[in-house]
């Protein structure tokens, strides 16, 4: 029989929805618009996910992953993917030191508590495959020696879906072990004049660092708080049934859709979907899920991990399109 899981009571869940509001007015105070963006690294944060965003450059990608840094008071490193970098860039590697006649070890800039992996699919296979292991094992081995990465740990990897020139995308098994995929749009004419008045008013200055708001033990706590919020049991089976019908499209989806999805999505869909459903309740101020809120996360939660045919692209069928036909198939319970 297994344990029932203790729900938070109201002061810690007090303290996390504080801990969550200031961050993200830090967040706002920087970064304009991009609220999707905002709510996906927040819940990537609280939940311990990894985060795969896909835009064009110049859409504050790095401004963002550096502004929750600074806000939560956490080393933030930013590695640049090139068909170059090696594992032993990414994970650290031994130095021989004349002096002492041994070797140092030097830690890799993945021992962080923020990583920026910039145009991730620039990176070779071999080097993609070392910054997933560290993502997934929360560690690296270097020489034997098993350093553990510190915590909370949040990678934030960027793809830009133009210029594909010397590029590696990233395998499907890869791609799942990002609990979310976002896609950013342009700003609006408007969000863009605010930008340039940030400019003249000196808020994206070197010198302009954002002062801490929380703490890293407080991400830690709103953690633990997160993992306890209630999710009725009818509402993981309304997540696992979104996923199942992923991987038998003929049964659910129409005809004309369904002879696009060649592969549905993992188990570890249903799990992104409820840890990311927590998340998100916690930063709504609720201590429980709602359908809402699977629902508002299914399309991050699922585009990266279906595996459409050729003729889907030919057919200019992405993988939303689906989600939105899995999301009208199942009933809102």
């Amino acid at each position: 029989m297994t344990a029932a899981r203790t729900q938070p009571d109201q002061r810690a869940m007090a303290h996390t929805q504080q801990v969550v509001r200031a961050v993200s007015e830090a967040f706002s105070a920087k970064v304009v618009g991009q609220q999707n963006l905002r709510e996906s690294l927040l819940v990537g944060l609280l939940t311990g996910g990894h985060v795969l965003i896909e835009s064009v450059p110049g859409l504050a990608k790095t401004t963002a992953a550096r502004v929750v840094a600074d806000a939560i008071d956490g080393a933030f490193q930013r590695i640049q993917c090139t068909p170059d970098l090696l594992p032993s860039d990414i994970v650290g590697t031994q130095i021989y030191e004349s002096a002492t006649n041994s070797f140092v070890t030097q830690l890799g800039p993945v021992h962080a508590n923020i990583v920026l992996l910039d145009e991730i699919n620039r990176s070779s296979a071999k080097t993609q495959s070392a910054m997933l292991e560290a993502m997934e094992e929360r560690q690296t081995t270097i020489a034997g020696q098993v350093y553990p990465i510190p915590e909370p740990f949040l990678v934030i990897a960027t793809q830009n879906p133009v210029d594909q020139e010397g590029t590696y995308p990233l395998s499907e098994a890869q791609t799942d072990r990002f609990m979310l995929k976002d896609l950013l749009q342009y700003p609006t004419a408007d969000e863009e004049v605010e930008v340039m008045a940030r400019i003249d008013a000196g808020i994206y200055d070197r010198s302009h660092r954002s002062a801490p708001v929380v703490s890293l033990d407080d991400i830690r706590r709103a953690q633990d708080v997160v993992r306890h919020v209630h999710m009725d049991r009818v509402l993981v089976q309304y997540a696992s049934r979104l996923v199942e019908v992923t991987r038998r499209p003929g049964q659910y989806l129409p005809k004309q859709l369904a002879r696009f999805v060649e592969y549905g999505a993992s188990p570890r869909a249903t799990i992104a979907l409820c840890q990311s459903a927590r998340a998100l309740a916690v930063l709504s101020g609720r201590g429980h899920v709602l359908p809402e809120d699977i629902g508002r996360l299914a399309h991050r939660v699922l585009r990266h991990r279906l595996i459409l045919g050729f003729e889907a692209a030919s057919a200019d069928v992405t993988a939303d399109a689906v989600v939105d036909a899995v999301l009208q198939a199942v009933r809102v319970p």
